[in-house]
């Protein structure tokens, strides 16, 4: 090979790697102010219920825009938005950790939650534009480009014990403005500058009414346990939420160029495995939140022990996600380890539902995180891999766009319904270990179920892809003709 083509070549595997940073950095926002949660409370005196909200705010706005993002990206260059969302990004970050009230630090997660869904669809699209001309290269870029999720997701929580535990808790947010620097700066050396003019309009009213129309539903089920589920308030944020969602999906009926053309969950597996996601995070995200809060508000742990206290969990799911799920997945199928895995899932939660006010690390969170986060491990993979294989080529950016949406909803709706469980059975009452451990116990019941409801409805959606035959076998060619010609 020449230094010519090989200095190309290099500079893929460069811009690989940014990629994938910029995919390990969107998910981390979702975590690393996990073991930073009590801290922010103290200091800007968010209630327990509100407290979900510093997590809601990013992932309503991250989940509500990223449909907006990929189309974005198609118009205006991948490149562009993706430094555009590295921008936001970093301004959204400067705001958080520099919050002096509750409503400057929703504002800026949400400004964050922005910037990352300009990042991640124009990332899938550039990582395509690198790669997809060479289908051995695409596979190995994204198995690198899927680890970047969970590994963002697993390590937030222990970068952020330690960050909150000997530095302060605003350096959660403030670690992603020299990481955004250095994206703005090597983007425009690493990135293809190609693949803008895309001709068309960008569907705002669809992009406000599903954002929108999420939070409000959210919003709902947060204050309920504080205003009342049987409250004209409750049912009324939730009915216009629902009536917002409603609204989007007839715009994207009746839109020329919508958002989200309806028309691909005519695709075989590809809605079933978008329901698998959105359950997977609905069950994952609340054990993620309750834990961190039994660690530290039941039994006493200071930041950096909680976040140790999950690196184990954090070790597992890297492992399984990268070395054990492809092969089970290559023995068993995709449908077999998306089932089994949310069946895991929910076992570890139920175990966790075990939790005691007396209780300690070694016997009440370790055996059970482990089985969980080896269930997450084993599901999420397949369900990621069908919900993208399943559409065509030129659709596979749309189908990212979708399943991360999914997964994000997910996110939102379980945690905000599992706070309010939580709430209703005694998580809100601080200093008060029986009751708070009822709380958390019910949250991690909850979210159990929903894992276990992933797993029915798996099971009974998602198919499996009909074996090759095998061309080896000469003796069934001529019954495989016949068959054909009768169909």
């Amino acid at each position: 090979m020449s230094t010519s083509s090989a200095a190309p070549a290099a500079r893929r595997w460069w811009a690989l790697a940014l990629i994938a940073l910029a995919q390990f950095m969107v998910i981390m926002d979702t975590s690393i102010i996990g073991v930073a949660l009590p801290r922010i409370q103290e200091d800007l005196g968010f209630s327990q219920e509100d407290l979900s909200w510093v997590f809601n705010a990013y992932v309503v706005a991250f989940g509500g825009l990223l449909l907006l993002g990929g189309r974005l990206s198609d118009l205006f260059g991948a490149r562009r938005l993706f430094g555009a969302g590295w921008v936001i990004l970093l301004v959204g970050s400067a705001v958080a950790g520099a919050a002096g009230s509750v409503a400057v630090e929703l504002t800026g997660r949400a400004v964050q939650g922005v910037g990352a869904a300009l990042i991640a669809p124009s990332a899938l699209t550039l990582l395509m534009m690198l790669f997809g001309a060479n289908p051995r290269e695409l596979t190995k870029a994204l198995a690198l480009y899927g680890a970047a999720a969970p590994a963002g997701g697993t390590a937030g929580v222990f970068l952020g014990g330690v960050i909150t535990e000997y530095v302060s808790w605003p350096w959660v947010f403030y670690i992603n403005i020299p990481i955004a620097v250095l994206a703005l700066v090597a983007a425009p050396m690493l990135m293809p500058a190609g693949g803008a003019g895309a001709r068309g309009s960008v569907d705002v009213l669809g992009a406000l009414t599903v954002t929108l129309g999420l939070g409000a539903v959210v919003y709902a089920i947060v204050r309920a346990p504080e205003v009342g589920w049987t409250s004209a308030q409750t049912w009324g944020v939730m009915a216009a939420g629902l009536v917002l969602l409603a609204v989007f999906l007839g715009i994207q009926a009746a839109r020329r160029e919508p958002l989200m053309p309806l028309s691909i969950f005519r695709t075989p597996n590809l809605g079933a495995a978008n329901l698998a996601q959105l359950l997977l995070g609905g069950a994952w995200i609340p054990m993620w939140f309750f834990l961190n809060l039994y660690l530290q508000q039941v039994l006493g742990y200071s930041a950096f022990p909680s976040g140790a206290a999950l690196l184990p969990m954090t070790v597992l799911i890297m492992i399984g996600m990268i070395t054990l799920a492809p092969r089970a997945i290559g023995r068993f199928g995709p449908k077999a380890m998306t089932v089994a895995g949310l069946a895991v899932l929910a076992v570890g939660m139920g175990w966790l539902s075990l939790v005691r006010p007396d209780g300690n690390f070694w016997v009440d969170v370790l055996p059970a995180s482990l089985v969980a986060a080896l269930g997450m491990s084993l599901a999420f993979i397949p369900s990621l891999g069908t919900a993208i294989s399943s559409a065509r080529p030129e659709e596979g950016g749309l189908a990212s766009g979708i399943v991360n949406t999914s997964y994000q909803v997910g996110s939102a709706l379980g945690l905000a319904a599992m706070t309010a469980i939580a709430a209703s059975q005694g998580a809100d009452e601080l200093g008060n270990l029986p009751a708070l451990t009822d709380g958390f116990s019910a949250a991690f019941l909850g979210a159990g179920l929903i894992a276990l409801a992933g797993a029915v409805l798996a099971a009974v959606t998602l198919r499996s892809p009909r074996p090759e035959p095998e061309p080896s076998s000469p003796a069934r060619r001529p019954a495989e003709r016949g068959s054909k010609a009768g169909r």
